[in-house]
């Protein structure tokens, strides 16, 4: 079993940027594809970005060229780099780890764009 913990939300002004962390527990399994999602209030959770384990990057189209995911392999961690903010971006943001065992969730974390 894996377990997931995100950190790095917050309030930021539209404009700014944060830097999303997910820390995923050592397993006897390897995590294979981690992804970023989020959800906004009353809207559906959507997919913002994935990254294989050999560093293989896809965006939503809402996002590109404002994130960028990475992961440190040895580090068992995957970051999401925020840049130029909008509104539109206020939503939890959950990362997910998939492994042959299954695929697994973090319990998320709020990031408010606002002034």
């Amino acid at each position: 079993q894996v377990q997931l913990v995100e950190s790095g939300g917050g309030l930021v002004q539209p404009g700014g940027s944060l830097r999303l962390s997910c820390a995923a527990s050592r397993s006897r399994f390897s995590i294979n594809t981690m992804a970023w999602h989020r959800q906004a209030p009353g809207k559906e959770r959507e997919l913002v970005a994935t990254i294989t384990s050999g560093g293989s990057t896809n965006y939503a189209d809402s996002v590109k060229g404002r994130f960028t995911i990475s992961r440190d392999n040895a580090k068992n961690t995957m970051y999401l780099q925020m840049n130029s903010l909008k509104p539109e971006d206020t939503a939890v943001y959950f990362c997910s780890a998939h492994s042959v065992s299954g695929l697994y969730w973090g319990q998320g974390t709020q990031v408010t764009v606002s002034s």
